[in-house]
């Protein structure tokens, strides 16, 4: 697996030929959608705009996409999310022996079912900007310690180029809060599971 960041909590994970995209709502908030007609498109919240993909999936379920399983896990949505907007999407993939949760804007206390049901992984994609807009690092830390991944890759903070309804928080910020130096800052990251150890890890995506 292959994994860039391009903004918010928007990443591609690749695999074999299947581009999976996530939460793409870069245009809502001033950016580019980087979302192509062959994509599936994976969204944690229900978007205002579907995404042009040839697949979307937007709630709880098992998938198959080529050669990559897709479990969505329900969630409650961040504590600031209104009424009508209550509930979230964890999106665990799963190609070969690699694992990825992708969290999304959810509540950061998880049940023992949702526990069961992310089972092991290799990569937490969370965000970690806050301000009541999504989770923040304290939250962010709740997740990492409760799910155990052997890596950490954190999305949604502050970036000068998109126009959030909530300022995030700056990304060495919320590293310090979370209390992890960045193991390695690339611009796409390659997934390889021997090279992976017991103890998390953090990994920073320059943004693509």
């Amino acid at each position: 697996m292959d994994l860039q960041f391009y903004g918010a909590n928007c990443v591609s994970v690749s695999h074999k030929g299947t581009r999976l995209i996530i939460d793409d709502n870069l245009a809502e908030l001033g950016g580019k959608s980087v979302t192509k007609a062959d994509d599936v498109a994976l969204c944690t919240m229900h978007p205002k705009d579907s995404p042009e993909a040839r697949l979307i999936f937007d709630g709880p379920g098992e998938y198959e996409v080529a050669d990559v399983s897709i479990i969505g896990i329900a969630a409650r949505a961040h504590m600031e999310a209104d009424d009508k907007n209550r509930d979230a999407t964890m999106f665990k993939l799963i190609a070969g022996d690699h694992s990825v949760l992708l969290a999304g804007h959810i509540y950061p206390e998880l049940n023992d079912a949702q526990l069961e049901a992310i089972g092991m992984v290799d990569v937490l994609v969370v965000p970690v900007g806050g301000n009541g807009y999504t989770v923040d690092p304290v939250g962010a830390l709740k997740l990492i310690k409760a799910i155990e991944p052997k890596l950490v890759i954190p999305t949604h903070y502050a970036d000068k180029s998109l126009n959030f309804p909530m300022p995030q928080q700056d990304l060495a910020a919320a590293l310090k809060e979370i209390g992890l130096e960045p193991q390695e800052t690339t611009s796409k990251f390659k997934l390889k599971p021997t090279e992976l150890t017991d103890v998390t890890q953090l990994v920073v995506l320059e943004k693509s």
